[in-house]
């Protein structure tokens, strides 16, 4: 379980987040489309998982947006946007902000990504959401990168995550 905080409060998540070196583990998310999509539909790709509990805040929603400029500049490398946000509103965020570099997916039916992952939050006000992280993936599937964003509103350490990408 890792320790966050809202607010100057403390929260706290289900697990801990995936062992760099380990394999990611499998999952099933919804994309805007409601098409069922797994970690297997990215294989020979990098991933850049950005997971985030909701694009109707700001922090999210520039995480988003941030990615969403990264990923062009990326090669192999693909940006998945990851929340419990439903499909449509998620759509509706990327088609109203012109994002089109990112893929975005939901956790919103059963929520295990975020339980398999070790990231959703189990107390406080967000509970049930998933914790601000960001996961790097390599083309063979390992995870070669994860950072859990210590206080939930903010920002992702963008520079760390693009100097691990190269």
């Amino acid at each position: 379980m890792a320790t966050i905080s809202l607010k100057g409060n403390p929260v706290h998540t289900i697990g801990e987040l995936p062992v760099v070196g380990s394999k990611a583990k499998e999952f099933e998310l919804v994309a805007k489309n409601l098409s069922r999509v797994t970690l297997a539909d990215f294989t020979g790709s990098r991933l850049v998982l950005n997971i985030f509990p909701s694009l109707d805040t700001g922090t999210c929603a520039a995480s988003v947006r941030y990615f969403n400029e990264l990923a062009g500049k990326l090669p192999d490398t693909k940006v998945l946007c990851i929340s419990r946000d439903t499909p449509f509103a998620q759509s509706r965020f990327c088609g109203a902000e012109g994002l089109e570099n990112v893929t975005t997916l939901s956790d919103f039916e059963t929520g295990q990504f975020g339980k398999d992952y070790g990231l959703q939050v189990i107390d406080g006000p967000m509970k049930g959401f998933l914790s601000r992280v960001v996961i790097l993936v390599d083309s063979d599937g390992s995870v070669t990168y994860t950072q859990q964003v210590p206080v939930i509103s903010d920002e992702p350490n963008y520079d760390e995550v693009a100097a691990k990408l190269g």
